[in-house]
């Protein structure tokens, strides 16, 4: 027996084709979902929160000499 209420998720890329925005679902939830081609899927759509840690490894870490020298002023 099939649960409609099974989701399955991925995060994709989002790219404008004309005047509208698509995503490209991953061919893993194609088979798994048995979806084929011009049919109705709802999407549930929800913003990934973008992480910064490492981003600007060339700064280096913050002492309480350094904000003693005003560099963090």
């Amino acid at each position: 027996m099939y649960n409609m209420e099974q989701e399955e998720s991925a995060i994709v890329k989002t790219r404008r084709i004309g005047g509208s925005i698509v995503v490209t679902i991953p061919s893993e939830i194609v088979k798994l979902e048995q979806l084929d081609e011009n049919q109705l899927v709802e999407i549930k759509v929800k913003r990934t929160r973008t992480i910064y840690f490492g981003a600007l490894k060339v700064i280096g870490s913050f002492t309480r000499e350094d904000r003693a020298k005003g560099q963090l002023d």
